[in-house]
């Protein structure tokens, strides 16, 4: 068996073997400017059996270049704003003044499908197969701000410099792996052999994990020569000399250049940590290929260890040393894998990052297996009852995965990098693999898993490989089949989610079923405990529906499905069985205060103190009850009583929510709720709102794809007090059938949304549409439009309450957070709504009974100052249409959270003129901390 083991690597080696390509490059660089001035010569050596009449390069710097490229649609995709507002010298660009062959023939050069970032170079004469060609260049290189990637000068006069040249793409199956620059640290180079001539001022020092052979030094500049064979990429740092903070630290193993560092650690400390650090990994997957290693912190900033990251520092739950341990561990795997591990690193990216992860948890196993999530917060009696503080260490990686999966917004490992979204590519997928590769190495035991990855590492030291390599390995090493592994955890984002059927129990064995909730057939441990030591184990396998197992009794007194979660399973709440009464599978209520993580054991509330404002409730405090845990749940309940302190009266709301997610095609999740509210809408007046509704929520294929749509079909039942401002008849009491829906795409630099409104009651059926569309241009210019129209299909009420408002819309709905909904003047009456007519002006007619339409519009010119104009026309009963507008400045601070509008011309005439002005003003806020808080997670998913 190994003979034929040895004989298919042979195989695979020879058949994957490449000849290198040779850089050579003469780099002159101008640290005030940015700016690098290249002279480089290729040696493309073709060692395949086609004839190229083109090359293509990879020139990732000059993505900076366009607000137009992969990497701004990416930032714009994203939510960042810091790229498209961005000076020009802020920006990066690659300017190519000649390119020639070896034998000084001109070629010519052109973007590659309409990529900025690729160059495609069309030759004078095919470099035939097993033949090179030598191809020469000159291009100036401006050096971005690091502002944007972290890459790039910073204002200390730092430089580094990441994907700077044009370098060689890799080529497989006929072709060249195309990939922009979209900000992931994902480049795909073919393997070449560097030879640098860089020269620079004489008060800088470079740093680099090449080899250093010669160094010359005039009046004013250095020059080193710098050398590396077979790498993807090279990476430089430069710094001033009298702020150098790179060190060299070198061990029997590895020689690593870094600037971490901790002020709470000593250099002793810090040495120390890095040879820790430094002998395990290559304890655990072997001396690299490279054994120079540039860690930087601005890759850690890139890639940050999240969780440990994310704390206070004043809060300071763990160690000084284990927090820069961490730090340096992640980031030091990072740069080590990426280098070592030849693959398509876009395609194939959870290969590094699963065995990234892999090794970081189990470092945390070997050095730090007592350790929680929360580190010495756990120690605090006051906080013993939280899960997540009692939670160890390494399964906040379980929990960011499940996260994920709950929402419904998990991705599969095997999607291309630039598919996923960022919470995703930066975090839970990145987590996901690593739970992966340790669930496998749990089913196949023996450290196979380990194994395979020292193995896989030493194929990558001369072979240009792929997840099938990595597949081939693993199969090799095991008599297991792990089909599944590849099909089903790698490729499909199939939920795992296993559940104990009848179980009987006789003298000598258990007769145990199993079901399969989710059908994903995949293996599942079964532990026998007794008096919580585990006294029997068995994978599971081959389970597609339900399944039944005899098992020896063993004084077996429960059975858990995955006791030490090895499989990172959907729900762990099913997971239990008593053989000693029902007792114990009947879980406990558990009051705890704010959030916690889910608890399997336990049916959790949560309690938290609410306050809120309006002008009739006064101040609303009171206390909000819930079930809703960090994660997701199927089921969710709220209970809010409040007291109001202007009324001396208990008001709040009550709501349930049964939320279904499907996971394959466009419609991803169904939603059923029933909710129930109370507050004042006027003076010693109360409303009483009930709703049931049922949404349908649709989704791109592309889940990067900004687009929000949905269905949503409620029916109103309101209840109103009567009071001075409900003299109007039958408006006290009313129902409103709903049918809305709603069409969002959105991103930074683009805005779009479509939506209509049907209302159905007694006294009235209304329809309306409204279209909207927002564009920041490339000069940072922003233009705002709104598109509304409205009209009433039947009406057999002569009150104007459920009319469409001009200036603001009366909210007989009660959707909208309006701070003094019923005042017609004094401020509270200022606050505005973008709502059906979207005046900001008032005019002496406010409502329109048959119908409206209207076009809003702003433009900024200056940042956030805008100017805005509304016009409309408007139709009443017996009387002819009505023909209105307005203008004036807008200030819009954060968009549809906070901001103001000052009128200046509209029918009304000229404005600043008139008396009492500042009760023209008008104002947008937005109070509730739920939506403000989406204001930053947008970005995230």
């Amino acid at each position: 068996m190994k003979l034929f083991r040895f004989i298919l690597l042979f195989l695979l080696l020879q058949s994957n073997v490449w000849a290198q390509h040779k850089i050579n490059l003469n780099v002159k660089v101008d640290t005030e400017k940015h700016l690098l001035y290249v002279q480089q010569e290729i040696m493309y050596v073709n060692n395949t059996s086609d004839t190229l009449k083109t090359i293509l390069l990879n020139d990732w710097n000059n993505a900076f270049s366009s607000k137009n490229s992969a990497l701004a649609r990416r930032f714009s995709d994203e939510f960042s704003r810091v790229f498209h507002l961005a000076k020009e010298e802020d920006r990066g660009f690659t300017k190519i003044n000649s390119i020639v062959d070896g034998n000084y023939n001109q070629l010519t050069w052109e973007d590659f499908d309409n990529r900025v970032d690729v160059k495609k170079i069309t030759l004078t004469e095919p470099i035939l197969p097993n033949s090179q060609h030598k191809i020469l260049f000159n291009y100036i290189v401006k050096i971005p701000n690091e502002k944007f990637t972290k890459y790039g000068f910073d204002n200390n006069g730092n430089l580094y410099l990441k994907d700077w040249f044009l370098n060689i793409p890799r080529y497989e199956n006929k072709k060249f792996i195309i990939q922009s620059n979209e900000n992931l640290d994902d480049i795909s180079n073919a393997l070449s052999d560097y030879k640098i001539e860089i020269a620079f001022p004489k008060n800088y020092e470079v740093f680099s994990d090449l080899k250093q052979t010669e160094v010359f030094e005039d009046l004013s500049n250095k020059k080193y020569t710098l050398t590396a064979n077979g790498r993807q990429t090279v990476s430089l740092v430069f710094e001033p000399i009298e702020s150098i903070s790179y060190k060299n630290y070198k061990n029997e193993n590895v020689e690593v250049v870094s600037d971490f560092e901790d002020k709470r650690l000593s250099e002793i400390q810090v040495a120390l940590v890095i040879d820790k650090v430094t002998k395990y990994v290559t304890n655990e997957i072997g001396v690299p290929k490279e054994n120079k290693i540039l860690v930087s912190n601005d890759d850690y900033d890139k890639n940050p260890f999240y969780g440990v990251n994310q704390l206070p520092s004043f809060i300071n739950p763990f160690p000084d040393e284990f927090i820069f341990e961490v730090r340096f561990l992640k980031t030091y795997l990072n740069n080590l894998l990426k280098e070592n591990i030849q693959i398509n690193h876009r395609k194939d990216h959870w290969i590094e990052e699963g065995i990234q992860q892999y090794v970081l948890m189990n470092y945390i196993d070997y050095h730090y297996p007592k350790f929680k999530m929360m580190g010495s917060l756990s120690k605090i009696k006051i906080l013993k009852g939280y899960n997540i503080l009692s939670t160890d260490f390494n399964d906040q990686f379980y929990y960011v995965y499940l996260l994920m999966a709950r929402k419904n917004l998990d991705q599969p490992l095997g999607s291309d990098k630039n598919s996923l979204i960022k919470f995703n590519e930066q975090i839970a997928g990145k987590y996901r693999a690593g739970l992966s590769l340790r669930y496998l190495d749990a089913y196949l035991e023996n450290n196979i898993v380990s194994k395979s990855i020292r193995e896989f590492l030493d194929m990558n030291k001369n072979v240009q490989t792929s997840r099938y390599d990595f597949e081939f390995i693993l199969k090799q090493n095991t008599a297991k089949d792990i089909d599944w592994f590849f099909d089903t955890v790698i490729n499909k984002r199939d939920l795992i989610d296993y559940k104990f059927g009848p179980i009987k129990k006789q003298k000598e064995t258990i007769s145990v079923s199993i079901k399969n909730k989710t059908l994903t057939n995949v293996p599942i441990p079964l532990y026998g405990l007794s008096n919580d030591t585990i006294v029997y184990k068995k994978w599971l396998t081959n389970i597609k529906t339900d399944t039944t197992i005899v098992i020896p009794r063993n004084n077996i007194d429960k059975l858990v499905l995955n006791y030490k979660t090895e499989v990172p399973e959907f729900n762990l709440r099913n997971n239990w069985h008593s053989l000693n009464g029902f007792l114990f599978n009947n879980r406990p209520l558990k009051f705890t205060f704010f959030k916690d993580l889910e608890n399997p054991y336990y049916n959790q509330v949560f309690y938290v103190p609410t306050a809120e404002y309006n002008l009739y409730d006064g101040i609303k405090v009171g206390m909000k009850i819930n079930n809703r845990s960090v994660l997701n749940k199927p089921f969710t309940f709220d209970l809010s009583p409040e007291y109001s302190s202007n009324t001396q009266k208990i008001v709040g709301s009550i709501s349930g929510m049964v939320n279904q997610n499907v996971r394959e095609g466009r419609l991803y999740n169904i939603r059923y709720a029933m909710s129930a509210s109370t507050s004042h809408y006027a003076p010693e007046a109360l409303y009483t709102r009930i709703i049931p509704t049922i949404q349908f929520r649709f989704r791109d294929k592309n889940f990067r794809y900004n687009k929000n749509e949905y269905i949503q079909l409620s029916q109103y039942y309101v209840n109103r007090e009567k009071s001075a401002f409900t003299t109007d008849a039958n408006t006290d009491n009313y129902s409103v059938f709903n049918a809305r829906y709603y069409n969002i795409q959105s991103e930074m630099t683009k805005y779009y949304s479509f939506h209509t409104d049907l209302q159905i009651a007694n006294s009235f059926g209304k329809l309306a549409a409204e279209i909207e569309y927002r564009k920041l241009f490339e000069d940072n210019r922003r233009i705002n439009l709104r598109f509304y129209v409205g009209t009433f299909m039947y009406r057999s009420t002569n009150s104007d309450f459920f009319s469409f408002g001009v200036d603001r819309p009366t909210d007989y709905l009660f959707n909208y957070n309006l701070l003094g909904r019923s005042e017609s003047s004094g401020l509270f009456s200022q606050q505005f709504v973008m709502s059906e007519g979207g005046f900001k002006s008032k005019f002496e007619t406010r409502y329109a009974n048959q119908w409206i339409s209207t076009i809003n519009g702003s433009f900024n010119i200056w940042n956030w100052i805008e100017v805005y104009g509304d016009v409309g026309l408007f139709k009443n009963k017996s009387i002819q249409p009505k023909f209105i507008y307005d203008s004036g400045i807008r200030l819009n601070l954060v968009p549809d959270y906070f901001e103001l509008y000052f009128p200046v011309q509209s029918s009304n005439g000229f404005e600043l003129n008139q008396d009492n002005y500042g009760q023209k003003i008008r104002f947008v806020v937005t109070l509730s901390p739920k939506t403000l808080i989406s204001l930053f997670t947008r970005k995230w998913f």
